[in-house]
């Protein structure tokens, strides 16, 4: 893997873990995300104008990934209102790597020894890292799961898709249709009160920051294979739990300790695969 394109996939962990601790600490998660997709493609507008470049070879890839996002969006917001983010969390992002590495070994990419242990070190990581504790909830689980399924089908589009436009119209094309779904939505049930009280710093930051993550990772697509990005960008985890420990006050035990140094080697194999 291209050290520009770990680097590049590290960075989106660290924001991914940013703006999803700013939207979780939000009073109603939904209104927040939809503000905070929205603004992403508001503000990114005029960037995605200028670099405009988008062949129609990438279009059916644009509206897989589109209609893969609001699912995404929809499980997301589903499972946190049912079920607790240390358990969604880490089992959607942990699942996703071995699903993407899955997937492309299914649509014939070469995958490494090395680099499929990594993976596979890297989600078992980030499960111990934020495990589930003593009493698991099977409707959490299977959420998480089912959005791990949704991450890794728009990481393996992503992959193809932006071979055929520039990152950011990309991007824009993709999450113009799914802010517009979710503002929609809760324009038809009367919530948007509960939208504009979510306008802040918080919403405004998970915005920017969003955007720049899922940036950075079509950004490392280009560099490098889906399985290898999907790893590296599943460390988000780690610095979620780091920005746990240190606003929120979490604790960070024996069984996260060891999940961490999973994911570090497991990071290093992929990084070296």
């Amino acid at each position: 893997m291209a050290l520009s394109a770990f680097l590049l996939a590290l960075a989106a962990a660290v924001l991914h873990a940013v703006w999803n601790m700013l939207l979780a600490r939000s009073r109603d998660v939904l209104a927040a995300t939809t503000v905070a997709v929205a603004l992403s493609v508001l503000l990114f507008a005029p960037v995605a104008a200028a670099t405009w470049d988008v062949d129609a070879a990438a279009i059916p890839w644009i509206a897989a990934s589109a209609v893969l996002e609001i699912v995404y969006f929809v499980l997301l917001t589903t499972a946190y209102s049912r079920s607790d983010l240390s358990l969604v969390y880490p089992v959607a992002r942990g699942s996703a790597p071995v699903l993407v590495l899955a997937g492309a070994a299914i649509a014939g990419s070469t995958v490494g020894l090395g680099q499929a242990l990594g993976v596979l070190l890297v989600g078992g990581g980030i499960l111990l890292v934020r495990g589930a504790g003593g009493d698991t909830d099977a409707r959490g689980v299977a959420l998480a799961l089912a959005i791990g399924v949704a991450i890794a089908g728009y990481t393996l589009v992503d992959k193809q898709g932006v071979e055929h436009a520039a990152v950011i119209p990309y991007l824009e094309l993709v999450l113009a249709p799914a802010a517009l779904a979710a503002v929609a939505w809760h324009a038809v049930r009367g919530r948007l009160p509960a939208v504009r009280a979510e306008l802040g710093w918080a919403t405004v930051g998970a915005a920017v920051f969003a955007f720049a993550a899922y940036g950075f990772v079509l950004g490392a697509l280009t560099l490098a294979s889906a399985p290898s990005v999907a790893a590296v960008r599943e460390t988000s985890v780690l610095f979620a739990v780091a920005l746990g420990a240190s606003v929120l006050g979490e604790p960070v035990g024996r069984a996260r300790a060891s999940g961490a140094v999973l994911v570090v080697a497991g990071v290093a194999l992929v990084a070296l695969g």
